[in-house]
């Protein structure tokens, strides 16, 4: 099933049991598809922070800002 956007708004509780009954619904925009609807799923795994160490580096002078950008933000 394909909806408008504004159909969408005015009939979301609708779809949204539609969607739990297990219809299909996208929602287009200028009737092009722009979202589908789904269903919540609870997340069956608990996150494991720390997935990126290592893989992300900053430079060392990250936190040190030019004194130019410091001017044209306090001097407008």
């Amino acid at each position: 099933m394909q909806v408008n956007i504004h159909e969408a708004k005015t009939k979301l509780s609708k779809l949204g049991e539609l969607v739990l009954k297990g219809e299909r619904v996208v929602i287009a925009r200028a009737g092009k598809p722009y979202l589908d609807l789904v269903p919540h799923r609870e997340r069956t795994e608990p996150r494991a922070p720390g997935r990126f160490k290592g893989r992300i580096h900053m430079a060392e002078d990250f936190d040190a800002t030019p004194e130019e950008v410091i001017r044209d933000f306090e001097d407008g």
